[in-house]
Formats: structure tokens, sequence, C-alpha cells
């Protein structure tokens, strides 16, 4: 089954190991044109963030940059693999690593 376009779609954090996206409070605003993706995500810890990369059949590759809850900056990369759970909606896999600092970690997105 083909994986439909993000664009237009919302989705909020429903899992994240050692991140400062909250689960259940942050929520990303996904465009796609082609294969360029990107998004915006704020609130819990996210005050603003934004997302920029590609897209090849189900999986996306992207880099990230944000200003948390304290004023501090952030960035990173990700690498998200998309899937279609069974009420038809999308759900993101993504697997994460900090360039701005030491650290990496897995999280989950739905769409809402």
């Amino acid at each position: 089954m083909s994986v439909p376009s993000l664009d237009g779609r919302v989705f909020r954090a429903v899992e994240n190991a050692d991140g400062e996206v909250s689960a259940g409070e942050t929520l990303f605003h996904y465009s796609q044109d082609a294969d360029l993706v990107h998004a915006r995500y704020e609130g819990g810890g996210i005050r603003m963030g934004f997302l920029v990369g590609t897209r090849d059949g189900d999986a996306l590759d992207f880099r990230y940059a944000h200003v948390n809850a304290g004023g501090e900056t952030a960035t990173g990369q990700c690498a998200t693999r998309i899937s279609v759970l069974g009420d038809g909606r999308l759900r993101l896999d993504e697997t994460w690593a900090w360039d701005s600092r030491a650290g990496s970690g897995t999280s989950v997105v739905e769409e809402v």
C-alpha cells in the first residue's frame, strides 16, 4: 500500500525518549511538495521548531532546529519511517540525534 502525502497533516508526539518534544503536547504541522518535506512544531517543551528534509517512499530524512521552553536553541537530524495505522491515520517512527550537543533517541508521532 502506498503511503499518502504528508501535506496538510497534523501530528502529535506520543512517545519521546531523551528529547525535548513533549508527548501529548507538541504538535507538528507538515507540508510536502513532491519529495520535499517541511514542518513547524511547537508545544510542551518546544517554543518553536522547524524541520526540513526529503522523502523517499515511506522514509524521511530531515534536519531540525528549535528553541525550547528555556530559551535554548538546539539542532539535530532524524531518520523516520512512515506507516499507516489501522484507522487510516499516519504514524512516524523516528530515530534522531542532536548535532548541537551529545545524545540521541527515538520518538513516535501520530496524526491527530
